[in-house]
């Protein structure tokens, strides 16, 4: 049995999520009202997992968040509204700590539970096998428009690499907290440009590309119109669509397209993947498989290295969830393993 603490101000939505997870028969549920009710029943009730609202009376989603990693570290999956400031909060418990996020769509409850049913379910039962990064506490949490100095790697760059290559960075669950931790590093010269595609939503994307403009050297932007690839930027893909790279005047371009319906996650790792394949030589590309669950992008990327392309797959001691980068390992893509904290310093010594 899964033990889960649900944390939810609306009676409504208690008794909705108490339905939802009752059904599936393998889970022991609690609830708590407020964030207070939330740090009490944490330490008594010992929850696998906790999914935790924001927008709370008596203490908000965050201040427990905060209380909750600090007395007892558990799984915790945020519940949050499809807003900018929903966006915002949600980013800042991932740096907490919470492992994961679910976002409400708009609309009546009963449309929210049915929106959000199979998403919720799968993600509280990988959050009970899922690891806890090292949390911040509230007064370390970067704030979202102060730009840090990190201490960044000495490298000496090799010869023989064309300064015309590319890095793509497929990431999922825990990808906000581990980017958070490897895009800052780059140095503001670095040559190459750099794709990410990070599974999230539409609303997300823009907000969470602004977070990690203010934390970087790089231009950070949302890649969320046909934008010509350059050095210098480090393009997040837009949620709610794919991220692809096409010939536009003779440069490379990135192209957003609808979901593609014959993938599961977006944007898709997958579709960006072959289509960098299509548009540089393999050995100008280093790809990057970070945290998350499922398969996605795990075919490109051992083609990539296949072709002779660099390839790095994060190490399932510093995954939050091991699912993506286990299966490029599986599959033979994985030119090196390492630690989410020697990413950087890889592709730094490649480029």
């Amino acid at each position: 049995m899964i033990k889960l603490l649900i944390v939810d101000d609306s009676a409504l939505m208690r008794r909705q999520l108490s339905t939802m997870f009752s059904e599936e028969g393998d889970f022991e549920i609690r609830f708590a009202r407020n964030g207070k009710e939330a740090v009490e029943e944490n330490k008594f009730f010992a929850p696998d997992v906790v999914t935790l609202d924001i927008n709370m009376p008596e203490m908000d989603g965050l201040t427990a968040l905060s209380l909750i990693m600090a007395e007892r570290s558990v799984p915790v999956i945020m519940v949050s509204s499809l807003t900018e400031k929903g966006a915002l909060a949600t980013f800042e418990a991932l740096a907490l700590g919470a492992v994961d996020y679910v976002a409400k769509p708009s609309g009546t409850i009963s449309l929210t539970i049915d929106d959000i049913k199979k998403e919720l379910v799968s993600k509280v039962r990988e959050a009970a096998k899922s690891k806890i990064k090292t949390t911040r506490s509230v007064a370390s949490t970067r704030p979202i428009f102060e730009k840090p100095k990190p201490e960044r790697p000495s490298i000496i760059r090799r010869g023989g690499v064309a300064s015309n290559g590319i890095v793509v960075i497929g990431v999922s669950t825990g990808g906000p907290r581990t980017l958070e931790d490897i895009l800052p590093l780059f140095p503001a010269d670095y040559p190459y440009p750099v794709l990410v595609a990070q599974h999230m939503p539409s609303s997300f994307t823009l907000p969470f590309a602004n977070r990690m403009n203010d934390l970087c050297e790089l231009t950070v932007v949302e890649a969320a119109k046909p934008t010509t690839i350059e050095a210098g930027f480090i393009y997040i893909g837009k949620g709610g669509a794919d991220m692809t790279v096409a010939q536009r005047g003779g440069k490379p371009t990135i192209i957003p397209k609808p979901e593609n319906k014959e993938f599961l996650w977006h944007p898709s790792v997958e579709l960006l993947g072959r289509s960098v394949l299509e548009n540089y030589e393999a050995s100008k590309v280093i790809a990057v498989m970070l945290t998350g669950m499922g398969y996605d992008g795990s075919d490109a990327f051992a083609e990539i290295k296949k072709r002779g392309g660099k390839t790095i797959a994060e190490s399932e001691s510093s995954c939050v969830v091991f699912g993506m980068p286990a299966e490029l390992i599986k599959k033979g893509g994985a030119t090196v393993v390492l630690p989410s904290d020697r990413v950087t310093r890889q592709i730094l010594a490649w480029s």
